[in-house]
């Protein structure tokens, strides 16, 4: 089949190459020269675990091309994937002006029939407005589809090659037929291909990251709680977790989520609620808790050290706001550094992917290290923020002698609280006991 994909960031990126590895020929257009210049030289603008990898062959094998030239993109492909940015906006609600304006060009350039499929994640109704810009500017026939994606950071690749479901809303029996024969690779398994409206397609995107971003704050708040009555929290996970109508995932409590999805569109369907005369308490309690749980280290350090830390040194491992990428948007790191900067202390930072975006952000504000061991040279103490594999397992000794004070706030609950204590560390974690040097 022959597609095109609008969009070359995160999710287009991913879709458009994933498609070709599975045999499409796919251009993906973008409006950013510079970007499409350094796809076209094989140079990944995010990290992305295997990603590069899967651009550079389709590329080499002709199945995968990159260009600025939209109307030249739509005249080529039958399947026209929208997967521009749909940031905020000043009220919270998504900010649609890209995909409109996209929906217009490829209405302009159209000459034939076409499936335009809604690949952003967008309120309920963007497909019935995307059609009626597509209507206002071409007489040819096209369809107008509402695919969301599901995919996680540092894990897309997998995600999209092997999802757990494919939700397709479409309302004739064509565009559903295009669209299960485009996805036909990747449900050999037996996943489910899941057929609905537009409307109920676009609900769907929302009400899952809705769902795991009360979840995960949920579970702060009982960390928060078991902290004050003196429980632990891991064991409260695990006695829950065992459950099957809660079951393991999401249960992990920490300083709070970010990235590209859960902020956004929790405040998303705030705004839609709201345009519906609902208030959305529940969800508004979960964006609460999340930004205040990113204060909550920060607030440890001072209860341990002092409200002023001028003079003071810390030394941070993670900034992402997960692992296997360099995505720092929303991230707790932002916080965390920005509480500790305002209170007059030195931070010394590492990240395996993000200390580039982490220089855009904060710039000589911070000073970077490519080693995490060297952030810790004279550090008063450790904040891990992200919970990257090779921070599990670290050379403990060698932190010691490093740090000035022996003092770890874990902002992910990756250290043992027991070891810890025989190592001699004063050790903070979240939802656990503190342990004292």
């Amino acid at each position: 089949m022959k597609l095109c994909v609008i969009g070359s960031g995160y999710v287009g990126l991913v879709a458009g190459t994933c498609f070709a590895e599975s045999g499409n020929d796919v251009i993906c257009a973008d409006i950013d020269a510079d970007k499409v210049a350094r796809l076209q030289r094989g140079d990944i603008p995010i990290y992305e675990p295997g990603l590069q990898e899967l651009v550079k062959r389709n590329v080499t094998e002709g199945r995968l091309s990159f260009t600025t030239d939209l109307r030249d993109a739509v005249r080529r492909s039958l399947v026209c994937f929208i997967a521009v940015g749909t940031p905020p906006g000043e009220d919270g609600g998504a900010d649609l002006a890209a995909v409109i304006r996209v929906a217009a060009e490829i209405g302009e350039a159209m000459d034939g029939y076409r499936v335009i499929v809604d690949k952003s994640t967008v309120p309920v109704g963007t497909a019935e407005r995307v059609r009626q810009v597509i209507a206002s500017r071409t007489s040819h026939p096209f369809d107008v589809v509402s695919n969301p994606e599901f995919l996680k950071e540092g894990a897309a690749i997998e995600d999209f090659m092997k999802p757990d479901r494919v939700v397709i809303g479409a309302d004739t029996p064509r565009a559903v037929e295009l669209m299960k024969e485009l996805y036909s690779p990747f449900v050999r398994t037996e996943q489910p291909i899941v057929v609905m409206s537009a409307a109920s397609a676009e609900m769907t995107k929302y009400c899952a990251n809705a769902m795991l971003a009360a979840r995960i704050s949920l579970m702060n708040e009982f960390a928060n709680l078991c902290e004050k009555v003196g429980a632990d929290v891991d064991d409260v996970r695990r006695g829950i977790g065992f459950d099957r109508r809660i079951g393991h995932h999401f249960l992990f409590p920490g300083v709070g989520y970010g990235g590209s999805c859960f902020p956004k569109d929790v405040k998303a369907v705030i705004k839609t609620a709201e345009q519906y005369d609902l208030d959305f308490r529940m969800l508004r309690a979960a964006e609460e808790v999340n930004e205040r749980q990113k204060r909550t280290l920060v607030e440890k350090v001072m209860q341990h050290f002092g409200e002023y830390l001028r003079g003071m040194r810390f030394a941070v491992w993670g900034l992402a706001f997960k692992p296997r990428t360099d995505d720092m948007r929303e991230a707790p790191a932002l916080t965390v550094i920005e509480g500790l900067l305002r209170a007059g202390a030195e931070v010394h930072a590492h990240d395996p992917e993000a200390l580039t975006e982490a220089h855009r952000l904060f710039g000589d504000r911070v000073r970077y290290h490519r080693v995490n061991y060297d952030a810790l040279q004279d550090a008063d103490a450790l904040l891990v923020l992200t919970e990257w594999n090779e921070f599990r397992r670290p050379d403990f000794a060698r932190m010691r002698e490093l740090m000035k004070r022996p003092v770890i706030f874990d902002g992910r609950n990756i250290y043992d609280t027991k070891q810890m204590q025989e190592l001699g560390f004063t050790y903070y974690s979240v939802g656990r006991r503190p342990v004292e040097a």
